[in-house]
């Protein structure tokens, strides 16, 4: 507790780190009001059916993304989801256009106007998702929700859910640059967080009823969602290491001394992201295949997130999403080409290309028990409501919601306690780095 309160004063005594702190805060407070304000024309009163109806199946999942505003039919209802779909496009067309390939390597001017392209498509994808929503308030609702089904609300609709949108993702960028960590993680996570309360709460009052299996049940699921967090947290921070001998000292053509590297591959590169992509690929049936008669049967399969075809499906695309997004963040020739110009080596393998697939040939083998492992993580909800648990806390077994809690929280504690050490105060932790999604992992040498 004493360390806990040295902590909090070392955090305030940094201004920078105090007010990066406030401003995240304040962005992420003024997200969790928007979800409440409910669009013009919808009646707050009539929104139970809706409540109902985000209460399970894939429905659910798009509500516990949105914070809740979904099932407020809020301005921010349709969250952050359209701009994830956007960048895995732009990340999609990344690998298979050269004019984005290009753009990829441009530096900071590509990744602008990559960014820029991404807005756009964001709008796109909205404008599309928004008269789908407004569509479902108005038909699938039996009570009286939109008071007023003219032409100029579905307008004014669709222009005010587009606006929430980008309104979310410009916060996001905020967070980024004011702010500490990613600020679209961050949104995602507070979203998801913000259910968590009333999820343990249903759960208690459903093991204390009749024949629920009573405190005991509770408390043993407890320590199950325990030992899964810890699983996750291993699943962010595994590391391969590479030896790598690199010369210290070189005299003409002779090499004097030397030093050991470590090159950290991670079991899980691509951390949380492959899930996020996966997850927003399967929410197309509901915005797009739904709409169509013909499709309904297509639609209600890919929506039943307990099935096996919306599990089986879910799985594969988390692995080949897991090495696509690994092909974009570990580039093994670039290492091979980076760890030759400084004199370094793999003992007994050839520096240049023999170097580049002996890494390739590494990351394939780790990357598939990772991806293997994550979608395994992905499913484990579907697993918890087969098995009697209420669906919002089945949702914190695992899968996306729970991965990206403790990616975000890694991150963030980092971030922080990256801001104390470069002051000389203590870090989080005594013993060791907190170490998040994206940080390395510590270089060891041996002399």
């Amino acid at each position: 507790m004493k360390n806990l309160i040295n902590t909090i004063k070392n955090i305030y005594k940094v201004e920078e780190l105090r007010k990066k702190i406030g401003n995240t805060l304040l962005y992420l407070l003024i997200y969790r009001l928007g979800s409440f304000i409910v669009l013009p024309g919808v009646d707050p009163e009539s929104l139970g059916d809706l409540k109902e109806q985000t209460g399970e199946g894939i429905m659910s999942l798009l509500n516990m993304f949105s914070g809740g505003a979904f099932s407020n039919a809020s301005i921010f209802a349709l969250g952050i989801m359209p701009y994830i779909s956007a960048s895995i496009v732009v990340q999609l067309l990344g690998m298979a256009i050269p004019y984005f390939q290009k753009m990829q390597k441009e530096g900071e001017s590509g990744r602008k106007k990559m960014n820029q392209i991404t807005r756009y498509l964001t709008v796109a994808i909205t404008v599309l998702q928004a008269p789908t929503y407004i569509a479902n308030l108005n038909n699938q609702m039996q009570a009286n929700v939109i008071t007023d089904t003219s032409t100029f609300f579905w307008l004014s609709s669709t222009i005010i859910l587009v606006a929430g949108t980008m309104f979310i993702m410009w916060l996001g960028e905020r967070i980024t640059d004011r702010g500490i960590g990613n600020g679209i993680s961050l949104i995602i996570m507070v979203g998801i967080i913000a259910g968590l309360p009333g999820a343990v709460v249903s759960e208690f009052g459903s093991r204390l009823a009749q024949s629920g299996g009573g405190l005991v049940m509770f408390l043993l699921e407890l320590v199950i969602l325990l030992f899964i967090v810890i699983m996750c947290i291993l699943l962010v921070q595994g590391v391969r290491r590479i030896p790598v001998q690199i010369a210290k000292r070189i005299q003409g053509n002779k090499q004097v001394g030397g030093v050991r590297q470590y090159i950290p591959l991670r079991v899980n590169s691509a951390g949380v992201m492959p899930i996020i992509f996966a997850q927003a690929i399967m929410f197309i049936p509901v915005f797009a295949i739904g709409r169509f008669d013909s499709m309904q049967g297509v639609a209600a399969t890919f929506s039943n997130i307990t099935g096996f075809w919306y599990n089986f499906t879910f799985a594969i695309l988390i692995i080949v999403f897991t090495y696509f997004y690994t092909a974009i963040t570990v580039n093994p020739k670039n290492m091979a080409e980076e760890m030759k110009r400084s004199g370094g080596f793999i003992p007994g393998i050839k520096p240049g290309r023999q170097t580049s697939e002996f890494i390739d040939s590494i990351m394939s083998r780790i990357t598939l028990p990772g991806s293997i492992f994550l979608a395994i993580v992905a499913i484990l909800p579907s697993l918890a409501m087969v098995m009697g648990i209420t669906n919002k806390f089945a949702y914190f077994f695992g899968g996306t919601s729970l991965l990206i809690l403790v990616g975000v929280v890694l991150d963030t504690l980092q971030q922080i306690e990256s801001h104390l050490l470069m002051r000389q105060y203590d870090g989080l932790m005594k013993s060791g780095r907190i170490k998040g999604r994206s940080a390395p992992a510590a270089v060891t040498m041996a002399q």
